[in-house]
């Protein structure tokens, strides 16, 4: 490889790390949003939705939060390279269904396999789309502003 070329990597490389760290940033501060929500305001006033919600507590908050961060930070990396520089709507939403889903339908399939109530986890797959749509944001208004670079394919 040239050094040009190796150089162009090392850049495309810290882009791409950039682009993960704030997607990650971005979905464990909206997981944390929805979690407080949850426990402090939702379940607290209405006694209904108490079953419904999950608040990630104790041992289970370290382990989601790891789980959060990491999927937020796979999330940046591969939605930096799915838009480039297109502004195509239907791509950056497609690329945020696609993550939320498949978190998403993951909680559901648990849900349905541990034959619990279908709702509680139908709102977890709801909350996967958020959590996913907020890092797409994030991510979205850092490229405008051109903290993160927008992959090129040189």
């Amino acid at each position: 490889m040239s050094e040009t070329s190796q150089t162009d990597l090392s850049a495309e490389r810290i882009e791409s790390l950039k682009a993960g760290t704030l997607a990650a940033f971005a979905l464990l501060l909206a997981f944390g949003t929805i979690a407080a929500a949850s426990e402090l305001v939702l379940a607290q006033r209405f006694d209904a939705l108490a079953g419904l919600l999950f608040a990630p507590t104790g041992v289970n908050l370290p382990v989601s939060l790891a789980i959060a961060g990491l999927s937020g930070f796979l999330f940046g990396v591969t939605y930096r390279y799915a838009i480039r520089t297109d502004s195509n709507p239907q791509l950056k939403a497609g690329a945020v269904l696609a993550f939320g889903l498949v978190r998403g339908l993951a909680q559901l399939d648990v849900g349905l396999s541990a034959r619990s109530d279908f709702w509680p986890f139908a709102v977890l797959g709801v909350e996967s789309v958020l959590l996913f749509a907020a890092a797409g944001i994030a991510l979205d208004w850092a490229l405008a502003r051109g903290w993160v670079k927008p992959f090129s394919s040189k």
